[in-house]
């Protein structure tokens, strides 16, 4: 008695609530065949899946569906007739027929209580929205275009993610679509410009399988890692990018500014040759060349460079600064093995070798005082310039 007393019960609050669902599912299915008031249509049925008790009823699902794909078409009917319409909003909806239907496909494969599982909608569902799937790429180049970066990336996210739906599973997109790792690459572009690094990252591997924007992605790649201060991946990144394309302006002078602050100066000078070899009157990457043999202490190597570099163009600040410095560079250290006479005169030749390029390098950078003034004060100093030198005593004591 008792039971029967609990089943009336539940009968008695269940059926108040199914009534109400039937209701919604009804008015939602009036607005869709009047064709008006569609969006509140598609409100009723988006508020009963907010009710988890609801999520199992595929008919909310369809009814959804099709509230989204006439919204779809009414306003893809409006752009064909050249009447006033957001374009945004086609695309939008495009996305939304997706979305309801991976979700309805989530549910339809679900095994019954026997443990099989019977596709209703799958091959139908499919094919339908194949002939939309190029609104998802296209709508991540329209808001890409707009500068909406993160709406952008949603599209290009949800282009490639069909390609592990299951709803898709016929189509083996993977292997079908040529456009996947083009649309990866701009997903991680897109994510990029929103500063979100896991989003960069998502499809980053897909991305590097597209061979025309290869160097552009590894840049991408790259500076996320460093943003993220993984500077392992960073560095595996650049020289991966580097050993693609080297003379790609992003990666040789990070390499070469890690290879240099790391103390890998035969590492450095294996990267500036390689550069070398593709082109070899690069001015920039001859003074790279000159830098890091001023660093490995090759210092007459170092100035027949800076010369070569004087000599295509005397307004090369740092070639006379790195010649300079290898000039006064190579007195202290000849200044250190010997004392003697005949070694002092050559010291002096040296620093007197130096003088002019430190000169000139000051007239091309006066602001750079603390590169110029102590260098200039050692050459003085040991050519005995009283003048000049108490000029840079008094600049560096100012600087003090």
């Amino acid at each position: 008695m008792k039971r029967i007393t609990v089943l009336l019960f539940l009968l008695t609050a269940f059926l108040p609530w199914m009534n109400a669902q039937k209701k919604e599912i009804a008015q939602a299915e009036a607005y869709i065949k009047s064709g008006k008031n569609i969006d509140k249509a598609e409100q009723l049925m988006r508020k009963l899946l907010n009710d988890s008790a609801n999520k199992h009823n595929d008919k909310i699902y369809l009814t959804l569906f099709d509230a989204v794909r006439m919204q779809y078409d009414q306003g893809n009917e409006k752009l064909y007739l050249r009447q006033k319409y957001d374009t945004a909003n086609l695309f939008v909806f495009a996305r939304k027929m997706f979305q309801v239907l991976e979700s309805l496909d989530t549910l339809d494969a679900k095994p019954d209580k026997k443990g099989r599982v019977k596709l209703k909608y799958r091959h139908k569902h499919s094919e339908f929205l194949m002939n939309y799937r190029a609104n998802l790429f296209n709508g991540g180049v329209f808001f890409m275009r707009k500068l909406r970066h993160a709406d952008a990336f949603g599209y290009f996210d949800s282009y490639i993610d069909c390609a592990r739906q299951p709803l898709f599973s016929e189509q083996k997109l993977d292997s079908a679509d040529a456009r996947l790792p083009l649309a990866a690459y701009w997903a991680v572009v897109n994510a990029y410009q929103t500063g979100d690094y896991d989003k960069t990252l998502k499809h980053s591997n897909l991305a590097l399988k597209d061979s025309a924007h290869l160097s552009s992605a590894l840049q991408y790649v790259a500076d996320t890692y460093r943003m993220m201060g993984n500077k392992c991946l960073f560095v595996e990144t650049l020289k991966r990018g580097f050993s693609h394309e080297p003379e790609f302006p992003y990666f040789f002078p990070r390499l070469m500014e890690y290879y240099t602050e790391a103390n890998h100066p035969d590492s450095a000078l294996a990267v500036v040759d390689k550069v070398l070899e593709l082109n070899a009157d690069n001015l920039v990457y001859l003074y790279a060349k000159s830098n890091v043999l001023l660093n490995m202490g090759k210092y007459a190597e170092s100035i027949d460079i800076c010369d070569t570099l004087i000599a295509r163009n005397d307004s090369l600040a740092d070639a006379y600064l790195n010649a300079g410095l290898s000039y006064v560079n190579l007195a202290v250290e000849m200044d250190n093995v010997s004392r003697s006479k005949t070694k002092r005169a050559q010291v002096n030749a040296l620093y007197k070798k130096a003088r002019p390029y430190m000169e000139r390098y000051r007239a091309l950078r006066p602001d750079e005082e603390q590169k110029w003034a102590p260098v200039l004060y050692n050459i003085y100093l040991n050519l005995n310039m009283g003048k000049q030198f108490d000029e840079m005593d008094r600049i560096l004591k100012k600087a003090k």
